[in-house]
């Protein structure tokens, strides 16, 4: 695997060479740095590495050179000296590695559009583009579907309090979407709308269950004995809801809960929905508007969207609605017209 991730790194790697010697051939002082150099020491785990928390200190002694440094993303180097990967999309966590390393003043994160949108634009055309988010509101966001950033690249710059800013390569001279860690007004109470498909819901029931200390446990338990990671708990008095991904489910895994469920747990009714859809409305300003989740299910019952669940956590950056997959798109565009007006059309 190691041997994997070393191949997988030899581009990011050779381009990062590239680059220093263009920029040295075109008058920048510029110098290559190897992740190793630079203290990038992560965990042993080929495609999934984690920083080191030690390893900020060695980062920091890059502030001390005067040219400018090109360091290749996507991967460290093991205390073993292996070369090891971090998930797809990696090298904007290298990025938000070496800001918070350095400390730096803002971190400029440069991909292919100009910022972040409230919604996606193969759903939504020309959607409105979003000036700032909060940390918060952009995990959200990237958790329910916008892949414009690497949802683990926020944790770095978020701890080490750096303001990032995503900008397009190609329009350099647009000001993109800030991130921060608290925002600049109270204006817009709802920043964004997304969704993600490939959901199921475990369903069961059971008369008595709010008196029955320790279900919740023995439900979970079941889960983890069979190695199944879930995502969403919506409860009742008398019912309960696990939403997990569909690829964590199997037809054995399936028969398999649903039989313990009625063995270990003594459910009354269990079942398994498959091929539904969250949608996230995202805005840590929405605890303090009245009215934000009203105005979401009249738009969707005025557009004949059924709404099979929905969940608010203590927080309320956001509220997590679940419909069918056929749905999703229309739940999306009828909550972004509600929220942001029409759409442009085509």
């Amino acid at each position: 695997e190691f041997l994997y991730d070393t191949f997988l790194a030899a581009g990011e790697n050779n381009n990062a060479k590239l680059i220093a010697a263009y920029f040295n051939q075109n008058g920048i002082d510029a110098r290559y740095v190897h992740p190793r150099e630079a203290g990038i020491v992560v965990t042993s785990e080929p495609g999934h590495a984690r920083i080191i928390p030690s390893s900020y200190d060695k980062i920091e002694e890059l502030t001390n050179a005067n040219e400018v440094l090109v360091i290749p993303g996507f991967f460290g180097v093991t205390k073993e000296n292996q070369i090891c990967t971090f998930s797809r999309g990696g090298s904007d966590i290298t990025g938000s590695i070496i800001a918070a390393g350095v400390k730096a003043d803002l971190y400029e994160n440069f991909t292919d559009v100009d910022g972040i949108f409230a919604a996606h634009p193969g759903i939504i055309h020309q959607p409105h583009s979003i000036p700032e988010l909060t940390y918060r509101e952009m995990r959200e966001l990237a958790y329910a579907g916008f892949s414009v950033l690497h949802d683990e690249a926020l944790l770095p710059a978020y701890r080490g309090k750096i303001p990032l800013v995503i900008k397009n390569t190609n329009n350099p001279d647009h000001p993109g979407t800030r991130i921060v860690l608290k925002h600049s007004s109270d204006e817009f109470p709802v920043v964004g709308i997304a969704g993600d498909s490939g959901f199921v819901s475990i369903n069961m029931s059971k008369y008595l269950m709010n008196r029955e200390v320790g279900f919740g446990r023995k439900v979970l338990q079941i889960l983890e004995d069979l190695n199944i990671g879930w995502e969403h708990m919506p409860t009742g008095i008398d019912d309960l809801s696990i939403i997990l991904r569909s690829r964590e489910l199997t037809p054995i895994k399936e028969e398999e809960i649903l039989r313990q469920l009625v063995q270990k747990a003594e459910v009354d009714h269990a079942e398994i929905e498959h091929d539904l859809s969250i949608i996230m409305i995202v805005g840590e300003k929405m605890k303090s508007h009245i009215g934000v989740t009203a105005t979401a299910t009249r738009a969707l019952s005025e557009n004949k969207i059924n709404i099979q669940m929905m969940s608010q956590g203590s927080s309320e950056v956001s509220i997590m609605f679940v419909v069918n997959k056929d749905q999703e798109k229309a739940a999306i565009k009828a909550l972004y017209n509600a929220f942001f007006g029409e759409s442009k059309e085509d």
